[in-house]
């Protein structure tokens, strides 16, 4: 009898595979993180062989401390940290370079030469992807292992080389290179795909200089990939969804129609409104984006990106060294009435939505001699939560949607402190819900559906648990100074490092 839906969950720090059982509850989870390796300052880049490793053993681990056995597993989902870019070797199966991963600005300079040259192709890659030019999206990443791993473009150009974001990877070597295919909500991703025309776009190929051979076929997210080698755990399993984390994340809270809105705290902070079928182009920087679906209709979601969250904690962590658990950071919160005056623009690798400056860097501003590490915590977790209300303002405006509430998940929803700050900033509820794995869960849903396990979106919503809400409590004038001093040191963070 088919017991589980195995969800891997491949994101930016570390690879998990969750186990989920009929009920939609958790039965295992298996973790563990893996390197990041920074060879210069904005440069970030992950080793694909150690990815694949860890995801493997966690896989295996999940279904060991289950104490279940493979023919349980009805389908494997997977969900991966989107935009990070893999090009291998096809006949080797080896990388030709080291991941880059989607935080990385190596290529902002080249974004800005493009838009230089031609003064209509940033509209062309807005109006065809949805997307904004810009180093966060795979294309310029691809363009740049072609130049500089040694001989990439010759075997790209003679058909040698492949493409894929990190759920194609992952595919690719759970098939042993039989499958090589990704899902529209990671290809929607790449600022290479025409999210109209369900197509890899000819003109965008060109312009970063690609060949069309490099590229994985596109599926819906919700499909039968391929099955997984008999080698990998005994007996084939079904790999049946792939689907980009943030897209998972809104199909696992069970956002199926317009206006539903969800945000997820991760390394990042994402946050997705969907629009049902209509393509809701912003003109204020936020991204249009391919929701996830079960079959051949195109659904569509509007999103903010904002490029640390929970790396602006990991930060105070390891590059300060301010306490060895992320967990006492509620406490060091709460033990301080305010940040006094302290505020922390956490723009590591540039701003995301809605400014979209990839010049911008971190800055600590209001620094006094009374500075506490507390005050440095409380802030940097403050920080969370006024990039999110940047992105929402912008959201509100742009749909002219009603906001009841904001659907949160991600490891850092656990922090009582922030998600408070967060309702009380935005003027709306926040709502969580006990299992915060709504990443994963959107991966074993969709795989789900796909395999008849579940039989639909109704029993998929009878499946959610119960949820906390955060009522905002903070008085008007409050908020106003707050947000007018936070609009002043963004201004200081932006444009630090020159053209």
């Amino acid at each position: 009898m088919k017991k589980f839906i195995m969800a891997l969950d491949q994101g930016t720090t570390s690879c998990r595979s969750i186990l989920f059982d009929h009920s939609g509850q958790i039965v295992s989870v298996a973790q563990q993180e893996f390197p990041q390796i920074y060879p210069q300052p904005g440069w970030v880049e992950h080793d694909p062989m150690e990815i694949w490793n860890t995801q493997l053993f966690v896989a295996l681990e999940s279904i060991r401390k289950a104490g279940a056995v493979a023919s349980e597993i009805a389908a494997i989902g997977i969900t991966n940290q989107r935009e990070t870019t893999v090009v291998w070797d096809k006949e080797t199966g080896l990388p030709v370079a080291n991941a880059i991963v989607w935080q990385c600005r190596r290529t902002a300079e080249r974004i800005d030469a493009l838009k230089d040259q031609d003064d209509h192709l940033a509209d062309y890659i807005h109006q065809t992807t949805g997307l904004i030019p810009d180093a966060y999206f795979s294309a310029s990443k691809i363009e740049w292992i072609l130049d500089y791993a040694d001989g990439a473009r010759e075997k790209a150009e003679a058909g040698k080389l492949l493409f894929g974001t990190i759920d194609t990877w992952l595919i690719w070597n759970l098939t042993k290179g039989r499958v090589h295919a990704t899902d529209r909500s990671n290809a929607s991703r790449t600022m290479l795909y025409d999210i109209e025309k369900d197509r890899w776009d000819p003109k965008l190929l060109e312009v970063f200089r690609i060949p069309e051979s490099m590229l994985p076929d596109v599926k819906p997210s919700g499909a039968r990939y391929g099955v997984t080698d008999a080698g990998l755990f005994e007996e084939e399993i079904p790999i049946c969804s792939a689907v980009g984390d943030q897209q998972s994340a809104l199909f696992g809270h069970c956002c199926f129609t317009a206006g539903d809105v969800k945000n997820t705290y991760g390394t990042g902070c994402f946050m997705l409104m969907h629009t049902g079928e209509k393509k809701t182009l912003s003109e204020k920087g936020l991204l249009t984006t391919i929701a996830a679906t079960t079959d051949d209709t195109i659904l569509y979601a509007l999103e903010g990106s904002v490029f640390a969250a929970g790396a602006a904690i990991q930060w105070l962590q390891n590059g300060l060294r301010l306490f060895d658990d992320a967990k006492v950071t509620e406490e060091m919160a709460f033990s301080v009435k305010d940040t006094d005056g302290v505020y922390v623009v956490p723009a590591f690798t540039g701003l995301g939505a809605p400014h979209w400056d990839p010049y911008a860097r971190g800055t600590v501003v209001g620094i006094t001699r009374g500075c506490t590490r507390e005050h440095l915590v409380r802030a940097t977790l403050e920080s969370i939560a006024y990039q999110t209300k940047d992105i929402l303002d912008v959201m509100l405006q742009e749909s002219g949607a009603m906001l009841e509430g904001l659907l949160v998940d991600g490891g850092v929803t656990k922090n009582r402190f922030l998600m408070q700050f967060q309702a009380d900033i935005m003027g709306v509820p926040v709502i969580s819900p006990d299992n915060a794995e709504a990443t994963a869960q959107g991966a074993a849903y969709l795989a789900g559906l796909t395999v008849g396990f579940w039989k639909d979106h109704k029993e998929l919503k009878s499946l959610q648990g119960d949820r906390l809400r955060y009522d905002p409590q903070m008085d008007p004038a409050t908020k106003m100074k707050l947000l007018h001093d936070w609009d002043r040191a963004l201004e200081r963070a932006k444009g630090w490092i020159e053209q």
